[in-house]
């Protein structure tokens, strides 16, 4: 299918490793200019490289760090008018206790994951609506919809955007503009491996024994491949999309069992 796509501009953040590398990937293949941001800046112009030789496509590394004010400002600087912004916060969850988190340990949460995608959308909206062109995708996670215990902040946060964004696509879906939420599970990243080995540790039990856990409790019996989230994401920005806005996609491999 030819998502009609091509020769568009696309912001991808967190695009260095992982499902936002994935996004990237899977746009650069449609035809579609990509400036990717992250904060290493070794690692983001070799994946701006790889990306660029394995689909053709064009790939500019704007290295910066989207939880500050700064950094949304240079990204948004190389890339002043997008067609598509994917914003994936690049800052992986962690567990605490609410009873002893302090309040700037609460706004650290929300600026990760409230503030740095609320800016950057409402940054590219307008010139989107002007256009009659835009596709804006946040990157959540598929715990949005049944929030786990110790990941209280993280997840208020990322219910928080939910709810704004909600708030949203009504005013903007008549100029052709929509904005969705990607949820994913478990997806097969260095960020996922990274905190299995934690909860490995935590729980005084093995890497592989979490791991077989996990899968177990995934109806798939697997975990998914970054492409399978980034293929989603690319479907979601397709010209053919223009219809469904304002939806929070699970896609965790049926481990979700509510029907909303």
């Amino acid at each position: 299918m030819d998502l009609g796509i091509q020769r568009r501009r696309a912001i991808v953040t967190g695009a260095s490793k992982g499902l936002g590398r994935a996004c990237a990937t899977s746009l650069a293949q449609e035809g579609v200019e990509v400036w990717i941001t992250a904060r290493t800046k070794e690692t983001l112009e070799e994946t701006a490289r790889e990306i660029a030789e394995s689909t053709g496509g064009t790939v500019h590394a704007v290295p910066g760090d989207i939880t500050t004010e700064e950094g949304r400002a240079t990204v948004l600087q190389a890339c002043p008018e997008p067609d598509i912004l994917v914003a994936n916060p690049g800052v992986k969850q962690t567990p605490d206790d609410f009873r002893t988190m302090s309040r700037a340990d609460w706004d650290f949460w929300m600026e990760a994951h409230f503030y740095s995608t609320l800016d950057l959308i409402r940054a590219v909206a307008p010139g989107m609506c002007e256009r009659r062109f835009g596709r804006i995708v946040s990157m959540s996670v598929s715990f949005i919809k049944f929030p786990q215990v110790n990941f209280a902040a993280s997840h208020s946060a990322r219910l928080g955007l939910s709810g704004a964004i909600a708030s949203m696509v009504r005013e903007l879906i008549p100029h052709n503009v929509t904005i969705n939420t990607v949820a994913p599970g478990l997806f097969s990243t260095e960020a996922l491996h990274t905190n299995l080995h934690a909860h490995a540790k935590r729980g005084n039990t093995t890497y592989e024994a979490i791991v077989e856990d996990r899968k177990k409790g995934c109806p798939a019996g697997r975990f998914a491949e970054p492409s399978e989230c980034g293929d989603l994401v690319a479907y979601i920005c397709a010209a053919q999309s223009g219809f469904m806005s304002g939806q929070n996609l699970i896609n965790d491999g049926g481990v979700y069992q509510g029907l909303f």
